[in-house]
């Protein structure tokens, strides 16, 4: 394999290995099931204790 096949195989799949990666996420901060652990990892600074 030369530079430049390695090159466009890492720019590609690397692309949409990240696309992948990043939508991932959005679903795991938006799933409804981890609303409340969220909630109350925001309101866990502002506690006294």
């Amino acid at each position: 394999m030369h530079y430049e096949q390695v090159a466009h195989f890492a720019s590609t799949y690397g692309l949409i290995y990240f696309i992948i990666l990043f939508a991932g996420v959005l679903a795991y901060a938006f799933w409804p099931k981890n609303k409340e652990k969220f909630e109350e990892a925001a309101r866990r600074p502002l506690e006294e204790d």
